[in-house]
């Protein structure tokens, strides 16, 4: 079982649920040490001071913020814990906003938040039930490892999900980072039908468990490879760009194609019918009969 990596209470008006917060996702990334190429030297990262060329130990070691013309303003590490935002264990919710208000470039990162005792479970599920039905999240600060976030707290299921979410001013300006911003010609209305076409034609059920990182994968079979002195082929070169006079015909073959892979709805087994029917939503579908189903979709398709 993981360990909690914070715990406190959530709080909203007069209620207040001591809870326990977890991870949600973890990193399969591949990691590396750094050698020395030709050597099993490894690198190791070392505080020098740049004047002198010695090392410095750790404890010696504070803080400097540039504020100009080579000048710095340097805080010890207990000036900065002073002055932390807050230092209490609780989640206030300031307020409840509807989730789907929500841009997605706010979120951070996911945790799963957990009654932190059996005797606490009546009112979290309430807590989960409640916002589940109204479709809002509870949006709230706290403080973890010394630093201040700002959180929306939704219903997943039968938990409660807390994401934490970047504030207002981390959000960068598009005119400011993009080297060419969208303006300019505009889509013709036939390239926007056939764009709408091929994307309807992609369209399914958001199935998570068919996707994999198959980079992390290549990086794996690489070492095993080079660990049995074989080589491993290259991978293939990127598609170039569509050329804007033959954007029409790319859509064109593009829902064709993608059309001809797609299995015949006769071909579906009920349970299949019954996701598609969910995805278009065609409602009455759980009681519909397998022929139903199947002239439903085609219908709504």
């Amino acid at each position: 079982m993981a360990r909690a990596i914070w715990s406190g209470a959530i709080s909203f008006g007069l209620v207040t649920i001591p809870v326990a917060l977890y991870g949600a996702t973890r990193d399969h990334t591949v990691h590396f040490n750094q050698f020395e190429r030709g050597t099993s030297d490894r690198i190791r990262n070392q505080r020098i001071n740049e004047r002198t060329g010695e090392e410095v130990d750790y404890a010696d070691v504070v803080k400097g913020h540039d504020v100009g013309g080579g000048e710095y303003v340097v805080v010890e590490q207990e000036e900065l814990d002073d002055i932390a935002p807050g230092r209490s264990r609780t989640i206030d919710i300031d307020a409840f906003v509807d989730l789907d208000d929500i841009d997605p470039v706010y979120f951070q990162k996911s945790y799963w938040l957990g009654p932190a005792k059996s005797e606490y479970v009546r009112p979290y599920r309430l807590l989960v039930r409640a916002l589940a039905k109204t479709g809002k999240a509870g949006i709230a600060t706290f403080v973890m490892r010394g630093k201040q976030y700002l959180t929306a707290i939704r219903a997943d299921g039968d938990l409660l999900a807390l994401e934490t979410l970047y504030f207002a001013d981390e959000i960068r300006d598009p005119a400011d980072v993009l080297d060419e911003l969208p303006t300019g010609d505009r889509a013709k209305p036939k390239e926007v039908a056939m764009a709408t076409a091929l994307i309807e034609s992609m369209s399914g059920p958001w199935r998570p468990e068919e996707y994999r990182d198959t980079y992390t994968a290549k990086v794996e079979k690489l070492l095993r490879a080079k660990r049995a002195g074989k080589k491993t082929a290259s991978a293939a070169e990127p598609p170039e760009a569509t050329e804007v006079v033959d954007l029409m015909e790319a859509l064109r073959r593009s829902v064709e194609g993608t059309r001809a892979k797609q299995p015949s709805l006769s071909d579906l087994s009920k349970a299949e019918l019954v996701e598609r029917a969910k995805a278009l939503g065609i409602s009455g579908r759980s009681k519909m009969k397998r022929a139903e189903l199947e002239k439903a979709v085609r219908r709504a398709s």
